[in-house]
């Protein structure tokens, strides 16, 4: 494959993948179950835990489910292609879902997307993460807060699996993941986050 052929394959996989990822689940599944615009329920946010908000369960199961697998096949369609895409792919599918042009460039924090490219690049990554997240998540109460270590862990996980430019991704996914996270990380700070589960 010539030079000029990669860089069109690399730049179709990051388009695809950023399509992909910028499918807004969370808006579909509540405007299809008669609920609104999620976006004007709760945190505004499109995710599953905002869906969750709505009391329907089953839905923010769907949204989570949908967040994370788009992420997946991003990827996994982008190595069918050739297996150094998929890293590309990975980082346009995250794009897609935190800026999806559907929605203004105002889409979710990335978490469910996150574990379904880690899932589509290495799958040993994504059981360390929900390992890390479920532990976590058990002793803190704290979801956002699981997410963060998880993600942050990530890059790391890769590079011990010997997989540098999975890691690099990973890296940028996670910094990304953390810059969306940035009023959870304050309210950790002050102590003012809420726990999984808790009301009011």
């Amino acid at each position: 494959m010539s030079d000029d052929a990669h860089l069109l394959f690399l730049l179709a996989a990051l388009v695809v993948g950023y399509l992909l990822g910028s499918i807004p689940f969370g808006v579909i599944f509540t405007r299809m179950a008669g609920l609104g615009d999620i976006r004007k329920v709760g945190s505004g946010n499109i995710g599953a835990t905002n869906v969750l908000r709505t009391g329907r369960k089953g839905l923010a199961a769907a949204t989570l489910i949908g967040d994370a697998l788009k992420g997946t096949a991003a990827v996994l369609l982008a190595r069918y292609w050739a297996d150094d895409l998929g890293a590309v792919a990975a980082l346009g599918a995250f794009l897609g879902h935190l800026f999806p042009v559907w929605l203004g460039f105002k889409g979710g924090k990335g978490v469910a997307t996150f574990l379904g490219v880690l899932l589509g690049l290495q799958p040993l990554a994504a059981l360390a993460f929900v390992v890390i997240w479920l532990g976590l998540a058990f002793t803190t109460r704290y979801s956002s807060l699981s997410a963060l270590v998880a993600s942050a862990a990530s890059p790391i996980v890769l590079w011990l699996l010997d997989e540098p430019q999975m890691a690099g991704v990973a890296f940028i996914l996670a910094a990304l993941l953390w810059w969306k996270h940035s009023e959870n990380i304050h309210r950790l700070l002050e102590g003012t986050e809420g726990r999984i589960g808790q009301k009011g």
